[in-house]
């Protein structure tokens, strides 16, 4: 069966830019916004410290900060991604550092209608945890979705329940699938990301991330590597025992992606191949300083190379 069956333009995967750029007949750009919310597993209501690898910082642009109100933020980030990238139109407001959907719904609906308030503003992209969603929550987000594009990203990290517990996760994979498959019941997009080369994880066992995944009713996904940031719990377990983590190369990490895509649905879209932190946050950098638009670059060289496309392998 050949890719061009899936109207997936030039990519040989289903590509998240290319296919919200079909639905909005446009380019679309995401704009970070810090809403000043915690998790659960750093204030004590499951758990304390949070993620073992996790230091948000490290993820969010330069103008993404909660002492800014949403509406500066998004002011800030339009003019950032005007100077760095072609000029966009329309604008999703993306929830990023912590759990989004975590407080009383009348305060989601103050900051959630602040952001799409904003001339340009056409969705929300909602970061959160599985444990983060309260039905009334999901109630009022499908009927938002009726006039706006609305996705929930859920942090599921893993699909095993022994990772989950070593890096202070506070959910269960179960958790996870529950609240996939409820907010896709409400009409509204779903999204998940997960981490290849958590400690304890073989590339066997990454492998079986792929019917995992495909099982869901997923529209989206995204996946990055491990990466060892300054300071972080992850860090010096590391240090300590670094023969518990399979570390990738750049060049075996492609070699793993080609070959996961291959066994991934064709039907969800990737967002993401593999993350990227500012080089002051990182230690080790073992992929040198490479940006991620050449990471994809070469996986999408790779994937031409060997005539493959992500779901070929998958039965049809």
């Amino acid at each position: 069966m050949d890719p061009e069956i899936y109207n997936w333009g030039p990519h040989r995967y289903n590509s998240y830019t290319w296919k919200m750029k079909a639905l909005f007949g446009e380019r679309l750009q995401k704009l970070a916004i810090d809403a000043g919310f915690s998790c659960p597993n750093r204030d004590g209501s499951r758990g304390s410290g949070g993620c073992t690898y996790c230091v948000n910082e490290a993820f969010n642009p330069s103008y993404c900060e909660s002492t800014s109100s949403i509406t500066e933020q998004i002011r800030l980030g339009i003019e950032f991604h005007s100077v760095r990238y072609r000029r966009a139109n329309k604008f999703l407001a993306y929830f990023q550092p912590y759990s989004n959907t975590y407080a009383p719904l009348e305060v989601l609906k103050e900051r959630y209608s602040e952001a799409l308030s904003y001339p340009g503003v056409v969705g929300l992209v909602l970061g959160t945890r599985p444990d983060c969603l309260e039905d009334e929550t999901l109630d009022y987000l499908s009927a938002l979705a009726r006039d706006y594009f609305v996705q929930v990203e859920f942090g599921l990290e893993s699909i095993y329940e022994r990772s989950l517990e070593r890096i202070n996760r506070c959910h269960t994979v179960e958790e996870g699938v529950d609240a996939i498959k409820k907010t896709h019941a409400m009409g509204i997009s779903t999204g998940a990301h997960f981490i290849f080369g958590l400690p304890g994880e073989t590339s066997e066992m990454m492998h079986k991330y792929a019917d995992f995944i495909s099982a869901l009713p997923l529209d989206s996904v995204k996946f990055h590597q491990l990466q060892f940031i300054k300071g972080t719990v992850m860090e010096k377990e590391f240090i300590e025992k670094p023969g518990d983590f399979h570390q990738f190369t750049l060049e075996s990490y492609i070699d793993f992606i080609i070959s996961f895509l291959e066994e991934l649905s064709p039907l969800i879209s990737i967002e993401r191949f593999a993350g990227e932190v500012p080089p002051r946050y990182i230690k080790d950098h073992n992929w040198g300083l490479l940006r991620y638009d050449e990471v994809l670059r070469r996986i999408e060289k790779e994937l031409e190379k060997r005539g493959t496309w992500q779901g070929k392998k998958v039965a049809k």
